[in-house]
């Protein structure tokens, strides 16, 4: 009798409409090992049928690389609505292999070409832009959202925060109810971590 082969978790969620583009910072690309990040998007899709895909980078020029492949050669590219970056960083910059790259420059290398998405930082870094600095992000980048943390609490990952958050939008797309909700449901941790969003 042939047995039907038993589907991934990630194979069985292959359809869905909605997905997370995670891109990790890490001292070096060639090195193969499995991070917490990558732990955490397994059981986002496991748990909540969110399906991912993860990339690391240690240069600016990997970012770059890794964004142009997902904007220019995956078809499914509308399906991502979040773009997760794990990255250190300060308020308004992230840090790749010891450079510190400003959202301002950030913003020039994606002119255009994020209409449409949410940025969201892990409390890897934390995200504290001033009102300028989050309108020209958005407006460079057309970007929907910038969302993220105020405090970058060491010993607190934002990670089971950031899967509500990601599992939350695949039930509704309008960013505002959707933090609303996480407020509601997660109320003490947001405020602890201090997440915020700039649209």
């Amino acid at each position: 009798m042939l047995q039907k082969r038993q589907q991934t978790p990630q194979e069985q969620f292959i359809d869905t409409d909605y997905f997370i583009y995670c891109l990790e910072a890490v001292d070096d690309v060639e090195m193969d090992q499995i991070t917490e990040a990558q732990k955490s998007l397994d059981q986002l899709t496991m748990s909540y049928g969110v399906a991912s895909i993860y990339k690391t980078c240690d240069t600016i020029e990997g970012l770059e690389d890794s964004l142009n492949a997902l904007i220019l050669d995956d078809h499914n590219f509308k399906d991502y609505e979040i773009i997760y970056l794990i990255m250190e960083g300060e308020a308004n910059s992230i840090c790749l292999n010891n450079y510190y790259y400003s959202l301002q420059e950030i913003a020039e290398v994606f002119e255009g070409r994020l209409t449409g998405k949410i940025l969201h930082f892990s409390n890897a870094k934390v995200l504290d832009l001033d009102e300028e600095e989050a309108q020209y992000f958005l407006d460079i980048t057309g970007a929907k959202g910038v969302s993220g943390y105020g405090n970058a609490i060491n010993d607190i990952t934002s990670s089971n925060l950031d899967k509500a958050f990601f599992n939350l939008f695949k039930e509704d797309d309008d960013m505002l109810a959707v933090v609303e909700e996480l407020h509601k449901k997660h109320y003490n941790v947001c405020k602890a971590l201090d997440f915020r969003l700039y649209y």
